[in-house]
């Protein structure tokens, strides 16, 4: 994400006659990637040297903060852009599908590669989930740094937070439900 993130982004806006100048793509990963996950790694090395303990209240504390976090997010996201959302609702099919389709194969086929390959279902579960997602809060910022909350760079990475979330939500509760025939297909080590 971090390495691949701008080069991608450039070449497909590139495809696309957008230019975006190369110092907004890297100035976006370290901003919304690079410095959460430093500081997301040194408060982890703080918490783990209180102890295990320490470590996991902080975590079940997080849980519930991220799931208040996300729903405001949502809130927000529709708030600016709801009526566009609602004004305009074969565009929004017309980006909706796609990232169904992706959310789901990918997914899907993350998930199956682990089973074949013997991963335990622990690992299965959040490798599908990465497989899976767009990356659509750094799309987000960045549409909106670029082209306004207005545009329609920033309503088509709306669109795609508003969908990609409840969907991997569904792929969460698919991979867990699955656990059974997971682990049934597991080749023996």
């Amino acid at each position: 994400m971090i390495v691949a993130f701008a080069p991608i982004v450039g070449l497909l806006l590139g495809l696309s006659a957008i230019v975006v100048p190369w110092d907004t793509l890297l100035t976006s990963v370290v901003l919304y990637i690079v410095i959460p996950v430093i500081l997301a790694q040194v408060w982890r090395k703080v918490l783990l040297r209180r102890g295990q303990a320490a470590f996991d209240a902080t975590l079940a504390t997080l849980g519930h903060l991220s799931i208040i976090a996300l729903l405001a997010t949502l809130v927000l996201l529709f708030a600016f852009q709801g009526e566009q959302i609602i004004a305009q609702p074969l565009i929004i099919a017309l980006l909706a599908v796609p990232i169904l389709i992706q959310v789901f194969f990918n997914s899907g086929l993350a998930y199956w590669l682990n089973r074949k390959v013997g991963e335990k279902h622990s690992v299965a579960c959040p490798s599908a989930l990465i497989g899976a997602s767009n990356f659509f809060e750094l799309a987000v910022a960045a549409a909106i740094a670029l082209f306004g909350f207005q545009s329609g760079a920033a309503l088509a990475t709306v669109v795609g937070v508003l969908i990609e979330v409840p969907v991997m939500l569904l792929v969460v509760k698919i991979v867990n439900r699955s656990k059974g025939w997971y682990e049934a297909g597991l080749p023996s080590r």
